[in-house]
């Protein structure tokens, strides 16, 4: 199994960015996924996960409203479209999957996933 995640880049405050996880050797349709994120010097943080059994979703206060989660499955790939970006936003991106499928209150949990991409940076800066 292996995710690639691309997309990061460097973006002003107010921004928009589109990232994007194509995953090979697993199908992502039916499957939980979830974006992470790590900034310097903190923890990782889940940022939103959707459960593929009954396809609960749950985001991070700090992204509600901003963030949105999306799949197609033709391709096999899962977004996180991140819109009215923040300096606080600066982080490597991560996503990740999960053969299995995890309970709700695990699903922005790192502990809810075994599978998980390179990350890829996102720096939101003037």
């Amino acid at each position: 199994v292996q995710l690639q995640a691309s997309g990061g880049g460097l973006i002003q405050p107010g921004g928009s960015l589109t990232l994007s996880c194509t995953a090979s050797g697993f199908t992502l349709a039916s499957s939980s996924v979830a974006w992470f994120r790590q900034a310097p010097g903190k923890e990782r943080e889940g940022v939103v996960g959707i459960r593929g059994g009954d396809r609960r979703t749950v985001y991070a206060d700090s992204v509600k409203g901003r963030f949105t989660i999306s799949r197609d499955n033709a391709k096999n790939t899962v977004y996180l479209r991140m819109n009215n970006l923040k300096p606080e936003d600066t982080a490597v991106y991560y996503c990740a999957t999960s053969s299995g499928n995890p309970i709700y209150q695990n699903l922005l949990r790192p502990i809810g996933y075994n599978f998980w991409g390179q990350g890829t940076l996102v720096t939101v800066s003037s």
